[in-house]
């Protein structure tokens, strides 16, 4: 399975696979037609404690996914719904709402994924 990660307000093309929104918020300014067809997972999305203390500050990103992570960790039932739903897929883009391309809940859930498939 290749996962990638996009910003919500990306166009969605078909090289993009399955598409999962894993935000806990619905993203400002789109609309649910404009996501037709995408999943709205937002159990997944990190909690609302742990996204308000992280704030989208780099320099608590190291942070930020250790606690993410370990919230994965406690939610066995959880990331196994979502690994099943995800399953039979060969490419998922996972999708957020986020400015930083780079410091994001997507981004640390596709690292988690990819370290739990290996």
């Amino acid at each position: 399975m290749r996962i990638s990660t996009k910003r919500v307000y990306e166009s969605i093309s078909p090289e993009d696979g399955f598409c999962i929104l894993v935000d806990r918020l619905w993203p400002r300014g789109v609309s649910k037609s404009d996501l037709r067809g995408v999943i709205w997972f937002k159990e997944i999305a990190p909690s609302t404690e742990l996204r308000k203390e992280f704030n989208h500050d780099p320099d608590r990103w190291d942070e930020f996914k250790k606690h993410y992570f370990a919230e994965l960790e406690s939610s066995p039932v959880l990331v196994s719904e979502f690994k099943q739903l995800v399953s039979k897929e060969k490419i998922l883009t996972l999708l957020y709402s986020a400015r930083d391309t780079q410091h994001n809940q997507a981004v640390a859930l596709k690292e988690y994924l990819e370290s739990s498939i290996k």
